[in-house]
C-alpha cells in the first residue's frame, strides 16, 4: 500500500456558483482510495461574478486586461485556498486547481482557465499544479471532460457517472476504455432563467415543475446537430451564448422555459447512455440536488438513478481534480485520449513551487 498523500483540489464551474476547495487523503492497495478531510465553498461576491463573467467578452484571448486578471484571480484564488488551510489546520502536499475556464475552442487548438499558478503558490505557500487542459487540446484533444479517469479509478462501482454542473457530462467504459463526453447545456441555461426571476437557482426544480412544456422550443432544443454528433465532443459557454440563449431571452414565461429545458437536459440524457447495460447511475453536480430535474432523468432511462451524500455531490469535481493533480506529481497518465480524442495518453498539469 502506497502512504497516504493529501492534497486539495480547487474548482469553479461554469455556472460561476462559486469556488469548491476539498482536502483529501488518497492511497493505492490495487485500487485507488480517498478520505475527505475537509471542504469548503467559498461563493464570488457580485465584483468577482461579473469580471469572470464578462472576461468572455474580450475579444481577444491574449488581451493584455486577461493576463491581469488571470494574475489577481490566482492570487485570490491562493488567498482563498491559505483561509481554507488555516481554519481547518491542513498540511497538503500540493494544491490542484482547475481555475476558471473562460475561453473553450478545442477547434482551435486553444482552451483557457484562468488563475495565474505562481501566484496561487506564492499566496497559499505550497506546490501548485494547474493548466490541466492545454496539452490535450495542443495533441487534437477536447481537453475535456477531464473527470472521467477519477470516475474509473475512484468510483468504479458505478457504471455509469453523470456530472450536471454548468454542462451535464458522462462517463463509462466500452470494452474496457473509459470513454466520456459534454451532453448538454445544463446550469448555465437553468441558472440564467433563475437570474431573470432575481435568484440564484430554482432550489428542488419547484419553478420548472409548476410550468408548461413548449413542445416547440423543445424539439427545436433537441434538434441541434451537436447531439448527432460522436464521442469525443465538448461544450464551453460559447455553446450556450450562440446556440441557447438566444431561444430564452426574449421571452418571459420563465417558468415554462424552465420546464422545457429540464425536459430537454432529461431527454438529452437518456439518449446518450440508454444504449449501454443497465446499471446504477452516479449522478452528481449541483443538478443532482434538483429533484425535479432528477425525476425527469429518471422517467427518460432505464438505468437507477442513485444520488449519493452531499459531499460527493457537491465536491466530486474538486475532489477529481485534487486526485489529477496526484497523478501528475506521480507522472502518471491523468487524462485519457480515449475520452479527449487526443494523439495519446497524457500526465498533464503545470507545476510552480513557492517563490515567497
Amino acid at each position: 500500500m502506497t502512504s497516504k498523500t493529501n492534497v486539495i483540489g480547487l474548482m469553479s464551474g461554469s455556472s460561476l456558483d462559486g469556488i469548491d476547495l476539498v482536502d483529501a487523503d488518497f492511497w493505492f492497495d490495487g485500487i485507488w482510495h480517498f478520505d475527505i478531510i475537509a471542504k469548503d465553498n467559498v461563493d464570488y461576491d457580485e465584483t468577482w461574478r461579473h469580471r469572470l463573467a464578462d472576461a468572455f467578452n474580450v475579444r481577444t484571448p491574449h488581451a493584455t486586461s486577461l493576463r491581469q486578471l488571470d494574475l489577481e484571480y490566482g492570487r485570490f484564488l491562493g488567498q482563498v485556498t491559505k483561509r481554507f488551510i488555516d481554519k481547518f489546520h491542513l498540511k497538503p502536499e500540493i494544491v490542484a486547481s482547475h481555475g476558471h475556464t473562460i475561453f473553450h475552442r478545442p477547434q482551435e487548438h486553444y482552451t483557457l482557465q484562468i488563475g495565474d499558478g505562481q501566484a496561487l503558490a506564492n499566496e497559499c505557500g505550497v506546490t501548485v499544479i494547474n493548466d490541466f487542459r492545454s496539452e490535450d487540446v495542443l495533441k487534437g484533444g477536447q481537453g475535456a471532460p477531464l473527470v472521467p479517469i477519477g470516475d474509473k479509478l475512484l468510483f468504479s462501482t458505478y457504471p455509469i457517472c453523470l456530472n450536471i454542473g454548468g454542462i451535464a457530462n458522462v462517463s463509462y467504459d466500452i470494452d474496457n476504455q473509459r470513454i466520456a463526453y459534454d451532453i448538454c447545456i445544463a446550469n448555465q441555461a437553468l441558472n440564467y432563467l433563475s437570474n431573470r426571476l432575481s435568484l440564484p437557482y430554482d432550489k428542488d426544480g419547484i419553478i420548472a415543475s409548476g410550468g408548461t412544456i413548449d413542445y416547440q422550443l423543445l424539439a427545436t432544443l433537441n434538434s441541434h446537430h451537436f447531439y448527432s454528433q460522436k464521442y469525443p465532443k465538448s461544450l464551453g459557454r460559447e455553446f450556450f451564448e450562440e446556440n441557447i440563449k438566444p431561444l430564452l431571452e426574449n421571452r418571459d414565461d420563465i417558468a415554462n422555459l424552465m420546464a422545457t429545458f429540464v425536459e430537454h437536459i432529461a431527454i438529452q440524457i437518456g439518449q446518450s447512455i440508454d444504449n449501454q447495460p443497465v446499471a446504477k447511475l452516479l449522478v452528481t453536480g449541483g443538478g443532482a440536488k434538483n429533484k425535479y430535474l432528477v425525476e425527469r432523468i429518471q422517467a427518460h432511462t432505464r438505468h437507477q438513478v442513485v444520488v449519493p451524500s452531499d459531499d460527493i455531490i457537491d465536491y466530486k469535481e474538486a475532489l477529481v481534480f485534487a486526485f489529477l493533480g496526484l497523478l501528475r506529481k506521480r507522472n502518471e497518465i491523468n487524462v485519457l485520449r480515449s475520452v479527449t480524442g487526443a494523439e495519446s495518453d497524457s500526465s498533464s498539469g503545470k507545476i510552480f513551487h513557492p517563490t515567497i
